[in-house]
């Protein structure tokens, strides 16, 4: 055995100061190219609002809602309000919610890198069938094929981009599959701006151009190089280790491929990790896997964005103008996303979510005073107030990009022992869809029964959010990725439920608590 007795996450010392390396050409390469997954998920969820809002497609498709829209009278915030509207956004998490539970076995045993390419040929096909589309099945079938490629894509990739890159780098690194969803979003709103004005066949394009990332990430993926914690274990320890020496660029990696090794003894005696997930010690990572991502859903962000022109057309915007709104609001997100890259294995996780937590809150109640005084059932806004409007939904966007936006998924990749790691992303994953699926479904109901209220509802929910993050999430800044057990065991009300005795669930270990007041 390489490191000694196995404890409950796979390791049985502290050792980090032991790891050496440096950050290589290989490293930044795989992780560019792993990240590409996350455009495919930008770019749908870019793409769907502005399709969403094209007479020709809603012509097509959706003809009561086209007519709804061309009626003087019809209450502002009720003209998109059609559950078969919000089924074609919606489907396609849903799809994704069932794939990636499919693809949590399939990356265990297979490896990152064939999810990876299974996501990419997935997302392939369903913008080939989306842009061809001739009938309303053709096209939810379509949606349902680009699920089951962001369920993959979203299962794998940030687990790759964890396990590839070195401790003080893995939050920056992880960020890239952020950075390629945000970039994924502007992407598509400036492709909705120009397409719109192809009528009627514009939305096709739009819709098609979504396999251009699918290619790039299924022919990235056979050229990527599999993680050395994947291979480790899956048997293949040599390989493994050359591959952790090239990513190191050094071959004195003996503390790192020793914690890996001891975690793969583990997670190979762990015959079903859905099962082990629920146990009393990794009752902490469990609870960050659900909140987490529900939390990032509940912001309002996939409101804003999927239906950024529909909203901006409710508000009285005109149709080119809501579309260069949302693009606006889409280039911020994309730049913010710099923000988090530059400051995370600086400021640290906690940081950048509480901080930004108090600035989407601020936005939110602001947009809502703004509607609730400015703005009627049937009025529009004035130049001046659909200005500021625009502006403080930036501002929204902006600190959800550099907080909630990248966190949602790094936290959630980067806590899990190896023996859970594939089970507890595959747990994230559907959660985050549930959530998507759920909000996608509901909002423009929500924002008919609501109106302005709908942002004071989100802003609750970032309160609720950022109050937990303050009390009951550790920073995990700088530490090992399988070393995350010893925070549980010193946190001030985790170290409860963690036993501190590897061999023992009712042994608790006393150490220096991470309490609320330390961020």
């Amino acid at each position: 055995m390489a490191g000694g007795s196995i404890g409950p996450a796979g390791v049985a010392k502290e050792r980090a100061e032991q790891y050496q390396g440096r950050v290589t050409c290989s490293v930044i390469i795989a992780c560019v190219i792993a990240a590409v997954g996350g455009s495919l998920f930008g770019y749908d969820i870019g793409i769907s609002g502005g399709v969403t809002s094209m007479d020709g497609f809603l012509k097509k498709f959706f003809h009561g809602v086209y007519e709804k829209k061309q009626r003087a009278h019809e209450n502002n915030y009720c003209k998109y309000n059609d559950q078969g509207l919000s089924a074609f956004t919606s489907s396609l998490y849903l799809a994704g919610l069932v794939s990636s539970l499919v693809a949590s076995p399939i990356t265990r045993i297979y490896g990152r890198r064939i999810s990876i390419i299974c996501g990419g040929s997935s997302f392939l096909i369903g913008a080939i069938l989306n842009a061809t589309s001739i009938n309303l099945a053709m096209l939810l079938m379509g949606r349902i094929m680009l699920g089951v490629g962001i369920g993959f894509g979203n299962q794998a990739v940030p687990l790759y981009l964890s396990e590839m890159a070195p401790t003080h780098l893995r939050g920056a690194l992880n960020m890239m599959f952020q950075l390629a969803t945000t970039s994924g979003v502007f992407t598509a709103n400036m492709v909705n701006y120009g397409t719109q004005k192809l009528k009627p066949w514009g939305w096709r394009l739009s819709l098609g151009l979504a396999a251009f990332p699918a290619i790039l990430m299924t022919v990235g993926g056979i050229y990527l190089s599999e993680t050395p914690n994947s291979l480790i274990e899956r048997g293949m320890r040599d390989k493994g280790r050359k591959v952790l020496e090239k990513i190191r660029g050094t071959k004195n990696v003996d503390a790192e491929f020793d914690d890996m090794v001891d975690a793969s003894e583990l997670a190979n005696s762990i015959k079903h990790p859905f099962r082990n997930i629920l146990i009393k010690r990794n009752r902490p990572q469990l609870v960050m896997a659900i909140l987490l991502p529900a939390f990032q859903i509940l912001t309002g962000i996939n409101s804003i964005l999927f239906y950024a022109p529909v909203l901006f057309q409710s508000m009285g915007f005109g149709r080119n103008a809501s579309l260069y709104s949302s693009a606006v609001t889409g280039a911020a997100l994309c730049s913010s996303t710099f923000i988090a890259i530059a400051t995370v294995d600086r400021l640290g996780r906690r940081f950048l979510l509480i901080s930004g937590g108090i600035q989407m809150i601020t936005c939110q109640v602001i947009v809502s005073i703004i509607l609730g005084v400015k703005f009627g059932d049937n009025q529009k806004l004035s130049k001046v107030f659909s200005v500021l409007v625009v502006i403080v939904i930036c501002l929204f966007v902006v600190a959800f990009g550099w907080s909630w936006g990248g966190l949602g998924w790094t936290i959630p990749s980067e806590i899990f022992p190896l023996e859970t790691r594939s089970a507890g992303q595959s747990i994230t994953v559907a959660v985050n869809l549930l959530f998507t699926f759920v909000i996608a479904q509901v909002f423009l109901s929500l924002l008919c029964a609501f109106k302005f209220g709908i942002f004071l509802f989100f802003a609750s929910w970032i309160l609720v959010m950022t109050i937990f993050v303050y009390f009951f999430l550790p920073e995990t800044k700088g530490v090992p990725i399988e070393e995350m057990i010893f925070l549980w065991r010193k946190h001030w009300f985790w170290k409860k439920i963690v036993p501190g005795n590897p061999n023992d669930d009712t042994q608790y270990e006393e150490g220096k608590g991470v309490g609320p007041n330390s961020i």
